[in-house]
């Protein structure tokens, strides 16, 4: 059966909520709520519709939670797709290359943009050891500057 309809907002987070059950972050924090957190950043940020939906996708392939061919099939649009696959960080690609993806990209930069806001949230961060905790904000400073997200 095909669908003709895209996925609801609804529907995609059911999706995504589901595909990263059981998962958690570097905190021990259940990962929807990251989702959850980086798709509320990305409509505080005025984006839209297909970009929210990215959000809550965001990390799904990445993190194999949803298969590339899932992704391929789903009833998204185009551009919620391509920004799926632009913030997807691919195993041994330099920063350089995957900002320039992501900056090539229509409406991945600000899906980005909301994601590193709440890896670099320092509440998270607080509960890192020292070391990690230097690490992630050094990687996350960095990836801000070479998207240009540095005077944000």
């Amino acid at each position: 059966m095909t669908r003709i309809s895209p996925l609801t907002l609804a529907e995609v987070e059911a999706v995504a909520r589901a595909a990263h059950e059981g998962q958690t972050d570097k905190a021990g924090r259940p990962y929807a709520e990251h989702l959850r957190a980086v798709a509320e950043g990305v409509r505080r940020r005025g984006g839209d519709d297909e970009q929210i939906a990215a959000a809550w996708l965001h990390d799904a392939v990445e993190d194999d939670a949803l298969s590339p061919q899932w992704l391929r099939d789903a009833a998204l649009s185009r551009r919620t797709k391509d920004i799926v696959l632009a913030v997807t960080k691919r195993a041994g690609e330099p920063p350089e290359a995957y900002a320039a993806r992501i900056l090539a990209t229509p409406g991945a930069a600000l899906v980005k943009e909301a994601d590193l806001a709440h890896n670099a949230d320092p509440a998270r961060l607080a509960v890192l050891d020292e070391a990690t905790r230097t690490r992630l904000t050094e990687k996350y400073a960095r990836m801000r500057a070479l998207l240009g997200l540095n005077g944000h």
